[in-house]
């Protein structure tokens, strides 16, 4: 899957009003940036355009204001933020649409860099009215799309605009759409699938899609306690989605059916209390209490989970194995980390299907030792779907 790409675009750029689909919606804590990974991977695009002299606009949303202007999510410390990161002068207007805008863009000097106030400031945002796609446009020059993780929804700052201006993808979709083709239109085998999270009917598409393509589905996480009732087994507390009971069931026979290894745990890390303070233990999956959950995969389900990734060629990960950020139930994703870091070093390629995942291998400090980790939650999760994102779909060549 080819986009056209701001690197292949031949236009001159020096003084041009450049519009930016940035992804700035970013942690924050006490109205400061708390995380500056999704700056950071926009600093490629921004090189680009500052290089060649463009007047860069960056729009994003922040949060979830429901239409209406809230304080608590204004993008201006954002703007603070990547002026405080990168060394440059990065103003900020307080729309993004309007005389505002065109006033932030005539002060600007080539190379220079406006923050637009938050998107979803305007309802029309979401609705991708075209009215307002009209006018996010206006007094542009070039609309440059590198938000994949906000790729999947159809909205005007996304989709709307690209029908009011030349347009063109950022590094960082060109980027995605690259690494994650490869893992699901044109894998190398041996494929191993690993699904771990809470849900099962967060990743009902993605099995659906690509379990006649894998030839091992690794499943830890909340959702296995769904596959292990299924199975008659005691769960005890643990989470499970009993209206998913039988499409676990039925999704063990289809892998059985067609060749594809789908383990399971067969030992889990349990607790009493939902804490990093609480006793913990491991205990065979048929030996799970009554009265205890469990809350990571135990040291031999994680082994017999590496002994299968040691063989792969391409591994997809979607959803962490346990719950990472308390230290006791972390060990079963820390491990799988250090295993894909091998594939990865051997010439293996292994993907990081981003959202909690993604948060779990940064932090624990192996987001540089895998061949991708995807800035997408949600987006990633559609892509491995077989959908066509709406974000993505105008920029096929």
């Amino acid at each position: 899957m080819r986009l056209r790409a701001l690197a292949e675009y031949g236009g001159d750029l020096r003084g041009k009003r450049v519009l930016l689909r940035a992804d700035l919606n970013v942690p924050m804590e006490e109205g400061r940036v708390a995380d500056d990974t999704r700056l950071l991977a926009h600093l490629p695009v921004l090189n680009d355009l500052r290089a060649r002299g463009a007047r860069i606009a960056l729009c994003s949303h922040l949060g979830r204001p429901k239409g209406k202007s809230v304080a608590e999510f204004s993008l201006f410390p954002v703007a603070q933020r990547l002026s405080e990161i990168t060394g440059w002068p990065v103003s900020f207007a307080e729309d993004c649409q309007g005389i505002v805008v065109a006033s932030a863009l005539d002060r600007l000097e080539p190379g220079g860099i406006v923050v637009l106030e938050n998107l979803r400031f305007h309802q029309e945002e979401e609705k991708n009215d075209p009215v307002f796609a009209e006018s996010l446009a206006s007094g542009f020059e070039l609309f440059v799309m590198d938000a994949f993780s906000a790729a999947h929804r159809a909205h005007a700052s996304t989709r709307g605009v690209v029908d009011f201006l030349p347009s063109v993808a950022g590094p960082l979709l060109v980027r995605e759409v690259e690494a994650l083709s490869q893992v699901r239109d044109n894998p190398v085998a041996p494929y191993v699938l690993i699904l771990g999270g809470a849900k099962v009917s967060d990743k009902i598409g993605v099995i659906e899609n690509l379990l006649e393509k894998v030839d091992a589905v690794l499943v830890g996480g909340g959702m296995a306690f769904t596959f292990l009732e299924a199975k008659g087994l005691p769960i005890g507390r643990s989470l499970c989605e009993k209206e998913k009971l039988s499409f676990a069931a039925e999704m063990v026979a289809k892998a059985k059916a067609r060749g594809v290894s789908l383990l399971l745990p067969e030992d889990v890390v349990v607790t009493e209390e939902f804490s990093a303070q609480a006793k913990s233990w491991t205990v065979s999956v048929d030996e799970i209490p009554l009265n205890a959950m469990g809350l990571d995969i135990g040291p031999a389900t994680a082994e017999r989970f590496v002994e299968v990734l040691r063989r792969a060629k391409t591994v997809l990960w979607n959803g962490p194995m346990g719950v990472f950020e308390m230290e006791p139930f972390a060990e079963g994703t820390r491990r799988l980390c250090e295993v894909l870091g091998e594939v990865t070093s051997q010439g293996g390629f292994t993907v990081i299907g981003g959202g909690d995942t993604a948060a779990a291998v940064n932090r624990l400090g192996f987001g540089d030792r895998v061949s991708h980790v995807s800035t997408g939650g949600g987006a990633s999760l559609e892509f491995f779907e077989g959908k066509m994102l709406p974000g993505v779909e105008p920029f096929l060549l």
